[in-house]
Order: C-alpha cells, then sequence, then structure tokens
C-alpha cells in the first residue's frame, strides 16, 4: 500500500482536538493534493457544527455528547493513521482511502465513501463504547440532534458542490429521489442503521467484538462499492458533472474548507 500522506500522530483527547488535527490532515492534503481531503474538510465543519451545540446547550447531556464526539472521531483518526502508515484499516476505510488516487470518482463519491465508513461503522462502535444495555437508550435523544445537525452541514455542502460543478444543481431535477438519499436520506439512513449496530454491539457486551466488527464492516464496506459503481443511470450524471468538476484537488479542499 502507497502512503499519500505525511504520517501525522493522530489521538484527540476533547473536541478542540479533533478539529486541530484535522487541521492539520486538511493542511496536509492540500499541500499533497490528495482527495482524502475532501471528507476532511466536511467532518471538519461537522465537527465544529456538533462542538457549537455543546457550547450552545443544544444536547441534553453535553459531557457525553463531547465524549461521544471524540471517540468517534479518533475512529477515522486511526484509520487514516493507520492508511498513511501503510497498516491496514478497515474494509470501509481502506476502499474510501484508495478510491482518493482515483480521478474518475466525482466530489461528491469521495465525500459519501468518507461518509459511509464513518457514520455506518464508526458511530455504531463509538455510541456502544461509551454505553452500556441499560444507558443506551438514554443518548438516543441526542443521536437525532446529531443527525439534524449532520443534514444541515451536508445541504450547505451540495450548494458547495454546485459551484465546482455546475451539473450537480440539476441531479434534483433528474432524480429526485436518488437525490434526497444521496443529500440527505442516505445520511438519516446510515444514522439508523449505525443505531441498530450500536444496539447490537451494546448487547454483545463488548463493542470490540472483532466478529461483529467484522461483519459490520463487510456490510457498509459493500455499500461502498455501490458508490463507486452506482450504475449506468447514474453514471450519465456522475460523468456529466465530473467533466465539469473543477480538476485541481488542492483548490476544490480549500474552497470546501471555506467557513
Amino acid at each position: 500500500m502507497v502512503s499519500l500522506e505525511k504520517s501525522i500522530s493522530l489521538v484527540a483527547a476533547t473536541i478542540t482536538d479533533v478539529v486541530s488535527l484535522l487541521d492539520q490532515i486538511i493542511a496536509n492534503c492540500i499541500l499533497k493534493a490528495s482527495r482524502t481531503g475532501y471528507f476532511a474538510a466536511l467532518y471538519r465543519k461537522m465537527t465544529i457544527g456538533v462542538q457549537e451545540g455543546i457550547g450552545n446547550g443544544v444536547f441534553d447531556d453535553g459531557s457525553r455528547m463531547e465524549t461521544l464526539d471524540v471517540v468517534f472521531a479518533n475512529r477515522y483518526l486511526a484509520a487514516y493513521n493507520q492508511f498513511t502508515n501503510g497498516e491496514m484499516p478497515c474494509k470501509c476505510w481502506k476502499t474510501a482511502f484508495e478510491a482518493a488516487v482515483s480521478d474518475d470518482l466525482i466530489v461528491l463519491q469521495h465525500l459519501l465513501l468518507g461518509m459511509n465508513a464513518h457514520i455506518n461503522l464508526d458511530l455504531a462502535i463509538a455510541a456502544a463504547q461509551i454505553s452500556t444495555p441499560e444507558t443506551i437508550g438514554s443518548l438516543y435523544n441526542d443521536y437525532l440532534k446529531i443527525n439534524t445537525i449532520i443534514a444541515g452541514f451536508f445541504k450547505s455542502v451540495q450548494s458547495d458542490l454546485s459551484k465546482i460543478a455546475f451539473p450537480m444543481r440539476f441531479i434534483e431535477l433528474v432524480d429526485p429521489e436518488q437525490t434526497n438519499a444521496v443529500l440527505n436520506f442516505s445520511i438519516s439512513k446510515a444514522r439508523e442503521a449505525a443505531w441498530a449496530n450500536a444496539l447490537l454491539f451494546c448487547e454483545a457486551g463488548n463493542a470490540n467484538e472483532t466478529p461483529l466488527i467484522n461483519t459490520c464492516d463487510n456490510v457498509v464496506d459493500s455499500v461502498a462499492q455501490k458508490i463507486l459503481q452506482p450504475g449506468a443511470a447514474a453514471s450519465v450524471l456522475t460523468n456529466l458533472v465530473l467533466r465539469t468538476e473543477q480538476k485541481d484537488v488542492a483548490q476544490n479542499i480549500a474552497f470546501l474548507n471555506q467557513d
């Protein structure tokens, strides 16, 4: 496996740490023109949104949500570190990171590969790790609030992508159901799947139980393969977007990362 970015020691203890480490990853990806920076830029915005929500008292238990956010982020940071050090992350992250070298995917596909791995697998594990079978139910309300924050930032990114490639504005007109699934619905469904998996991991008594995680990883990676190869009809549209997207990777990352 070839390392695409300079290795960075990545372990966060607070949400502020998470943002700082994401800043390092983004800067490095801009320097190396690595498409891995697309998801990192999106994730930074979402993390800041959660951080602001905690500060504004949006959540029922702000302290617990910071713990969840940090455990959640460290899953991504660990996978990134593994890949850049030539080690083997889980399948779904391996697929997402290896796809970063491809110039045949649109920006949206790179974002979705990251969202798929991080929500469907990482979030389930993180929620289970900070909970017990007796306490996980009380997490659900705040879990839904995070979903609202994530959906809001993704809508903002949709607007950003339409500036990078004008045909993105027509996706909803071409296939509204697909658009909702990609830009909003799939996030919601991924969160629902992650919650179901979190309950499963929690009931199993060990969030790190390898067979369960491997099974979940295989399912999540199967979704990643569909993102990579969305089918003939969707490919017509993605090819149109691809032809008109800004080709400068570093510029795209900087654009997605702007406040």
